[in-house]
This record gives C-alpha cells, sequence and structure tokens, in this order.
C-alpha cells in the first residue's frame, strides 16, 4: 500500500534528507520541465501529448478528454511504453468531490491456465501466449461516455495524424529500441515501423505507422464495438494466432471495464486517494515489472483531476506488433506469478493469489495518485518504472510535503528503491537521455550502510508526473505547478 511505503521510504532516507536534492548536474531554475498554469495543465511522458492534452482543455474539454487525447498520443509517439494494446488504471477526483476508479487492467484470455508456463517462464516475456486481453481503449471510452464533453473523433483525431503523418523518434524512445533491437528486428510488424530500411530508426528521423493510423482512424468513426466486436479485433485476434497466441474476438467480447472506489489514506494532514487491487498488491510487486508504462496528470479548469497510468508491460510488451493493425500488443502474462518450488530468502515469496486464471487481471505495481488538503484539490502524482513505481511516487510526494522542495525538485531529487525481497537498496547513478545526471549523494549511501543496509547501483528509474495545486498563487485565484520528470526528456503543458 502506498502509505506503508511511505512511512517505510520516510524511515530509509532519514537521516540525509536534507542532502536529497544536491545531486543533479543541473539547476532547477528555468526549466522546460516545469511550467506554472493558471487555468489547467497536463504532465505527460512526452511534451507532444502534454500539448495535445492542453489544447483539449483550451476548448472546453473536460480533465478525462484530455487524458483519453494525450493517451492516444502517447500510445503513437511512445509505443514502447503504452498504447491501445495495453491497459491502464484511471483515477478521476471530480470538482464537486466524488472520485472513482477506471480499471482498464488486462485480463487473462479464457484459455488460459495457472501452469501454462511452468517448465517454460520465457514464454510469459514476450511472444503470442504473453498477450493478455488490451483494455485500454474500452476504459477510455467509458470514463468519456461518463464524463467527456468533447466528441469521441476530435480526441482520437491527434493521434491519429500523428501516425499518419509521422512523429519524429525522441531520445527515451530510441533508448527503447536499442534495448529491444534483436525483438524489433525479429517481429514483422516491428521492423516495418521502426526499422523500415534494415536498421533502427534514429533520434529526429520521422516514424509512420500507417496501420495505426487507420485503426485510429476506424475506432474515432465507429467507436470501440470496431476493437472488441468488430473487423479490427477480428485482424488482431489472427495475427495473435498467427504468432502462437490464445487471445481470442469472445475474449475482447467479454473484456469489461472495472469500476471502482479509490481507497484513502490520511498522511502528514493529507487525504491521499491511490489505487485499490489489482493495483499496488503488497508485497507481490517485487515479482511485477511494468518498465513499459506511461502516466499523465491533468487538471482542468473547473478543477477536475485526472492521474492516469498507461502500460504495455515491457518495452514494446511482448515484442509483437500487429501488422494489420499497427497495434504494439502487451505482454502483461508476465506479471502473473508462477508456481514456484524456490524458497530461498533472496527470492519473493510465491503469491498464490497471483496465479494466472481465465479471465483473472494480474496485479499491478501502477499508482496514480491524487492528494486533498482540506477537502481541495492539492496535488496529483505518478510514475512509470515497473515495480519501483510505489517507492518513487512516495518519494516525490514526501520531497514535497515533508522535506518542503519545490515541484520540480521534489521530482528531480536522485531516488532510493527498495522491494523488501532482497534485502538490497537501489539507489540512482546513471546519466539520462538528454545528459542530466542523477546520482544519490555519498551521505546518504554511507548513512544508509551504516543502518545495516545493503547498496546496489540502478542505472534505470522511474518517471514522475507531478501537478501541485497553490491556492495562493497568481492573486489568490490558484495556479498549477506541473513538472514533467526530466528522466524521459519531455515537458508538460498548461493555460
Amino acid at each position: 500500500m502506498l502509505w506503508i511505503a511511505i512511512s517505510f521510504l520516510f524511515f530509509l532516507v532519514s537521516p540525509a534528507a536534507s542532502t536529497l536534492d544536491g545531486s543533479v548536474n543541473d539547476s532547477t531554475k528555468q526549466r522546460r520541465e516545469q511550467i506554472v498554469a493558471r487555468h489547467g495543465a497536463v504532465a505527460a511522458d512526452d511534451g507532444r501529448c502534454s500539448m495535445i492534452g492542453t489544447n483539449v482543455l483550451r476548448i472546453g474539454g473536460h480533465a478525462v478528454d484530455a487524458a483519453v487525447a494525450a493517451s492516444l498520443c502517447l500510445g503513437v509517439v511512445s509505443p514502447g511504453s503504452s498504447g491501445i494494446g495495453g491497459g491502464s488504471f484511471m483515477l478521476l477526483r471530480e470538482a464537486n468531490g466524488k472520485a472513482q476508479v477506471f480499471d482498464m487492467r488486462e485480463t487473462a484470455p479464457m484459455k488460459a491456465s495457472e501452469n501454462m508456463f511452468v517448465g517454460n517462464a520465457t514464454l510469459k516475456a514476450s511472444g503470442g501466449l504473453s498477450i493478455a486481453v488490451p483494455g485500454q481503449l474500452a476504459g477510455l471510452h467509458k470514463a468519456w461516455e461518463q464524463h467527456g464533453k468533447l466528441p469521441w473523433k476530435r480526441l482520437v483525431k491527434p493521434a491519429e495524424t500523428l501516425a499518419q503523418k509521422g512523429f519524429k523518434i525522441s531520445p527515451y524512445l530510441r533508448m527503447q529500441m536499442e534495448s529491444s533491437k534483436s525483438s524489433i528486428l525479429a517481429d514483422k510488424g516491428l521492423l516495418h515501423v521502426f526499422a523500415p530500411n534494415g536498421e533502427l530508426l534514429k533520434v529526429g528521423d520521422i516514424c509512420y505507422n500507417k496501420k495505426l493510423a487507420e485503426t485510429l482512424h476506424y475506432i474515432s468513426v465507429y467507436g470501440v464495438a470496431a476493437f472488441y466486436n468488430g473487423s479490427i479485433g477480428a485482424n488482431l485476434v489472427k495475427d495473435i494466432e498467427n504468432a502462437g497466441g490464445i487471445l481470442t474476438l469472445t475474449d475482447l467480447k467479454k473484456y469489461e471495464v472495472k469500476m471502482r472506489e479509490p481507497v484513502s489514506a490520511n498522511v502528514l494532514g493529507l487525504e491521499i486517494l491511490s489505487m485499490p487491487p489489482p493495483s499496488s498488491g503488497g508485497a507481490s510487486m517485487a515479482l511485477i515489472n511494468d518498465h513499459g508504462t506511461s502516466h499523465v496528470s491533468i487538471v482542468d479548469a473547473n478543477g477536475n483531476a485526472v492521474s492516469i497510468t498507461n502500460t504495455v508491460n515491457a518495452f514494446f510488451g511482448s515484442k509483437i506488433l500487429s501488422p494489420s493493425t499497427g497495434i504494439v500488443l502487451n505482454n502483461e502474462m508476465d506479471d502473473f506469478s508462477m508456481p514456484s518450488n524456490n524458497t530461498s530468502g533472496n527470492t519473493p515469496p510465491v503469491a498464490p493469489s497471483n496465479f494466472v486464471r481465465p479471465g483473472k487481471r494480474p496485479l499491478s505495481s501502477m499508482t496514480p495518485t491524487i492528494v486533498l488538503k482540506d477537502g481541495k484539490l492539492k496535488a496529483l502524482v505518478g510514475a512509470s518504472g515497473g515495480a519501483n513505481i510505489i517507492a518513487g511516487t512516495t518519494q516525490v510526494f514526501l520531497n514535497h510535503f515533508a522535506l518542503g522542495m519545490d515541484p520540480l525538485s521534489s521530482v528531480m531529487a536522485p531516488r532510493v528503491y527498495h522491494q523488501l525481497i532482497p534485502n538490497v537498496v537501489m539507489y540512482e547513478n546513471w546519466t539520462t537521455v538528454i545528459g542530466d545526471h542523477f546520482e544519490v549523494p555519498a551521505t546518504i549511501r554511507s548513512d544508509l550502510q551504516k543502518k545495516g543496509h545493503v547498496l546496489q547501483v540502478s542505472a534505470v528509474s522511474t518517471v514522475s508526473q507531478f501537478i501541485v495545486h497553490n491556492l495562493d498563487g497568481l492573486k489568490g485565484n490558484g495556479e498549477l505547478v506541473a513538472v514533467s520528470d526530466p528522466r524521459k526528456g519531455r515537458f508538460p503543458a498548461g493555460f
């Protein structure tokens, strides 16, 4: 649970808290990763999607409208992290105080079974059998049906245009492509989009996904039924079958978005709203690695707030791009646990509650969060980054609300991670794709070692999106300070 993580991490880093913000090689002043807005703001993993979401808010769109447009945009320009072939968790807090969760988590196909990966665990990491039933599109559409103000087609169009007319490869996407090079070159669909001439596209090259553009256009006109009970779904299922998968059209037809109540806790005089299971599922999170994730935080002109985390799980999910639809497919089956006889103290315990079952949703580390002060919106925070998401989200929260850092410093401060099992503290020491170096100071590392912690350097990190609502700003009318984590090299937008 998030509040348990808050207590644990505060204890973990408290001896050297005053130095947490001293180990980034760039000033936090006048950086594009932070903006101040009066009427609305969007902090996404990619600045192009932040701007698309903000444009939706400018013309009177609800925060949910902006979440739809920004999430679909991310599925095009950041396909190694999210897309309509994956799933999401959305936390909505309306201006009237009502809060609800849209659980768009992927589900296991009906032909799945508990022992399907026993003896060959690699099959759950990539390939056709690793694909679970996508839920993002159904969830975005359901949220829009309940709260959207703008036409569905208007929200889909920006992503469709990017896929059709092309978009520039970002440094972060290029890093993901390089990390997945062999898989991209081995898959017909991925090869066609990301290495059309046999070599991976480079930073700044124009990338086209015209099949995805066709899919998005069809969905914009005919709705999500075309995906879950129509020609797009039928073509998608054929591609999955050709890759050795077991997902069927019936699985798509039966997919349901789950509406849930957020969990709530009081910490530091603040009310924290976050995700119920299957998100942030306790100790079993040590087994889960949603590295291919993206997060968006949004506040609209009326004070409605959305915190949404999207995923295809690993980089490029199953390492399969459906040739007929242009959709990168998730490998969410890898988030299920497997029966095991391994009882090593360095291995997380077997989690029977997370074993594969037909139609079941695996546990997840995704933790979109909203913070309230005296019943009023105070902040939104969330992150991408696998099993470290909860720790990363918690540290941004603590940096601002417990240690008094400004929003950008709270995000830029180097982070530590602990999954309880194994008993190792991971600490940041790496340089991002845009040149920022993040390293936990030696003073903190020394204090942790004195406490008996075993330290290990980490060259990866969570990526957080943070919006703080300051009621005292802008002549008493309030201001929104939005931050997109420089660890992905992008920026927020607002007006």
